[in-house]
């Protein structure tokens, strides 16, 4: 397929007007840093370096679905990024290489954005007019404010997953149910992707190695490849990272979030807001 342009806690809100900042402590507490579910954890080994992405089923639960089980078939194992676009994103997971193969398995249903409630562990921190930005673990989203809810019929609104840099994409082709085992990861910010394409995780490790790909449209021989795409829950113990990242629900998080926002009153997004990780 072408690609065409391509746990539970309750909702923290951060209320941040233009001006406002709370210095961030220089070091993260033990109690700020959280550990993704290894089974929502890729872990994508390249010729250039390994990526890490947290996948996030709460925002597109098929698409993670789909991500887990090919990795685990060994489907992306050897694929080449075959479309790397400078300042965009860099495109793979295509058997045929050339943007027109799948995986055999059903195109699945498009999921640019889900339904959320107070319950959903979505930490706000931005809201203007009508609109909410904040994180979903370690995906940046947008969305409508959870005040709607009182008037919804299922006491929710939407929300999306916004394309900052790392952040996982499906590919597709002009039909919106069309994805179906391409994929991209953003080497810097594209908003106008939004709602547009499935968002299904973010990589929390490796932006430098997803900016270090060999570019091209087609990318020239030879082409940078994915050796190895691996769920970190199945990886033998003596080789599996540990893996932990700032909980946007901390302290440090809040403090850090409230001096990005300062310093951009007029033109905040999430993808201001890097959340450090530590990788061993």
């Amino acid at each position: 397929m072408k690609f065409a342009f391509a746990f539970a806690v309750c909702v923290a809100l951060i209320t941040i007007g233009a001006g406002e900042a709370s210095a961030a402590p220089a070091v993260p507490a033990e109690s700020d840093w959280r550990t993704p579910d290894p089974q929502n954890v890729l872990v994508i080994d390249t010729n250039k370096g390994r990526i890490i992405v947290e996948m996030s089923p709460l925002a597109a639960p098929a698409h993670v679905q789909r991500v887990r089980e090919l990795a685990r078939a060994g489907f992306y194992d050897g694929q080449s990024f075959f479309r790397v676009v400078t300042g965009f994103m860099d495109q793979t997971g295509d058997p045929k290489n050339d943007g027109t193969g799948g995986s055999g398995k059903p195109n699945l249903a498009a999921e640019f954005s889900f339904r959320r409630d107070a319950a959903t562990p979505i930490v706000v921190v931005a809201r203007v007019g009508g609109v909410e930005t904040g994180f979903l673990g370690s995906l940046p989203v947008v969305g409508q404010t959870i005040d709607l809810g009182l008037i919804t019929v299922d006491h929710k609104v939407k929300a999306w997953g916004t394309f900052c840099p790392g952040v996982a994409g499906m590919a597709r082709s002009a039909a919106e149910d069309s994805a179906n085992s391409q994929f991209f990861l953003m080497r810097d910010a594209t908003p106008n992707l939004d709602q547009k394409y499935t968002a299904w995780g973010r990589a929390i490790s490796g932006l430098d190695v997803i900016r270090a790909i060999k570019v091209g449209e087609p990318v020239p021989a030879p082409q940078d490849r994915m050796l190895t795409v691996r769920v970190l829950a199945d990886m033998p113990a003596a080789q599996r990272p540990s893996v932990r990242v700032i909980d946007p629900a901390g302290a440090w998080f809040k403090a850090t979030a409230a001096d990005v926002r300062a310093k951009h009153p007029d033109d905040f997004t999430p993808c201001d807001i890097d959340l450090p990780v530590q990788v061993k």
